[in-house]
């Protein structure tokens, strides 16, 4: 009786498709708050039990993904309209690449705890900054893409990604590994080659993000 009742409960909701919309967008929005507050604490002093409890941020992230896939599950399991399959396989997909950012969040809020202090970026201060800012931007232009549905603005994030991102992560990298720009340790040295490729990753997985706007599934996260 009760299962029957479960079922007529669905039956008589909203959408399952579209409360699990929603549910991608909060996710996204929580996200988005912990990326911001990650790179603060990477760039102050905060303690490490701050640090701490912005990282356990990340199983709310989590619970989100396993909703979202929970009711996309449940509504092709009760839905036969084959048609709105794409929408749900692009959900589930963006979920992922929204969980994913949520990790590269944490592993950046590891490198804080790790360090006794903040990192001076000597050298590549421009660079990494100008790096922040822009991933910064585009996180809140990708919620602006994905709340309204903005295809213009998809398409200006995905085309300018390898210019503003990742050439620049790359520029970082091989700066301090081959040897052109020093740290006073090997632990700064190595934390800044990761923190970039962090945020080099976080900036791929916003246009994955964004690429669910236009592209047809298959094509979600590459480039028309």
């Amino acid at each position: 009786m009760s299962l029957f009742n479960d079922i007529i409960k669905i039956w008589k909701s909203d959408s399952l498709l579209s409360q699990a919309w929603e549910d991608s967008i909060s996710m996204l929005n929580l996200s988005h708050a912990v990326f911001l507050k990650s790179l603060d604490s990477f760039n102050s002093n905060d303690s490490k039990e701050e640090v701490r409890a912005l990282k356990r941020e990340d199983k709310k992230i989590n619970d989100f993904q396993m909703t979202v896939r929970r009711k996309v599950l449940t509504h092709f399991s009760l839905e036969t309209n084959s048609r709105q399959v794409p929408n749900g396989l692009i959900l589930v997909d963006m979920v992922v690449d929204i969980e994913r950012i949520g990790d590269y969040c944490k592993n950046i809020s590891d490198l804080t705890i790790m360090n006794k202090e903040v990192i001076n970026y000597g050298d590549l201060s421009d660079d990494l900054t100008s790096m922040e800012l822009e991933v910064k931007s585009r996180f809140s232009s990708t919620v602006q893409v994905i709340e309204n549905q903005d295809e213009d603005l998809a398409r200006s994030l995905i085309e300018n990604y390898k210019q503003t991102v990742s050439s620049v992560s790359d520029k970082i990298v091989e700066g301090i590994i081959g040897g052109n720009v020093q740290f006073e340790s090997q632990s700064q040295s190595a934390s800044l080659v990761l923190y970039s490729r962090y945020l080099k990753r976080i900036g791929a997985h916003l246009k994955n993000i964004t690429s669910t706007v236009v592209n047809t599934y298959d094509r979600i996260g590459y480039e028309n």
